[in-house]
């Protein structure tokens, strides 16, 4: 029994008992845990705000045999102007459910961590387009689990035309149109309207070679239009569900809002 210190960001917090809670925390060292917040319900109790979604803070848990046990923190960020936005809200919980399922516990997650932290900050305190923000967070995330679409060139011939590149499922990565066309490689026997591949506008494939090769600190260096941002949309979310094997709806409702 021992305790231990670690900078972590609450991604789920669930209520148990009259005044507990247990978290789960993504930290840099030690993954994915659940810990116990005894009392942390209570409005007089120290534990509370640092046990609300998305906070992010330095915590001071016990480790017992077979579970942790929140004994104070130190808040760094609380990110509270998501938590009362229902849009951002609902973005932020998307991008926490996919990282609930692909954190695990005892294993290092300083990227993960990293990445997720960005996205949270400028969707709270940026003006950039929520959807743009997911589609990144998804797309490096996917990367860093090692599912990295090849986005610099064409995957058969390496032609870094991106006026001219599809994108195909099937390869994970970027086809020019002249190799789709001969059915090279053999992903879809020369037919433009099979659903292994989608056209790319020259500005979404440029946004998706940026996403995907630029520096975590330079990610969110650039813009883009209405029209991009729906076909990012439209690869990564497909991307992501093919790589991690589930389909993600909680932004489904939000597409009256867009």
């Amino acid at each position: 029994m021992s305790y231990i210190k670690t900078k972590g960001v609450v991604l789920k917090e669930i209520n148990t008992g009259e005044a507990d809670k247990i978290i789960v925390l993504l930290t840099e060292s030690h993954g994915s845990i659940s810990v116990s917040a005894n009392g942390s319900r209570r409005i007089k109790s120290a534990l509370a705000a640092c046990t609300q979604f998305l906070c992010y803070g330095e915590y001071m848990l016990f480790k017992g045999k077979n579970y942790f046990t929140l004994s104070s923190c130190n808040i760094i960020e609380p990110f509270y102007e998501i938590r009362k936005d229902l849009v951002k809200l609902t973005f932020a919980t998307h991008m926490s459910d996919i990282l609930m399922d692909v954190a695990q516990e005892g294993q290092q997650c300083k990227e993960g961590l990293q990445l997720f932290l960005k996205c949270v900050y400028m969707l709270a305190k940026k003006n950039r387009d929520p959807r743009l923000i997911t589609v990144i967070f998804e797309l490096r995330l996917v990367s860093e689990l090692g599912y990295k679409p090849q986005a610099i060139g064409c995957t058969n011939c390496g032609s870094t035309a991106f006026s001219d590149m599809y994108f195909s499922f099937a390869e994970c990565g970027f086809i020019c149109s002249q190799c789709l066309t001969a059915g090279k490689p053999d992903i879809c026997s020369g037919n433009l309207s099979d659903n292994t591949v989608v056209r790319l506008s020259t500005g979404a494939a440029k946004a998706l070679f940026f996403i995907v090769n630029a520096k975590i600190d330079h990610v969110f260096g650039f813009g883009a239009s209405e029209s991009v941002i729906e076909e990012l949309m439209n690869v990564s979310a497909r991307y992501t569900r093919e790589r991690l094997g589930k389909e993600y709806k909680k932004l489904e409702f939000l597409k009256k809002f867009f």
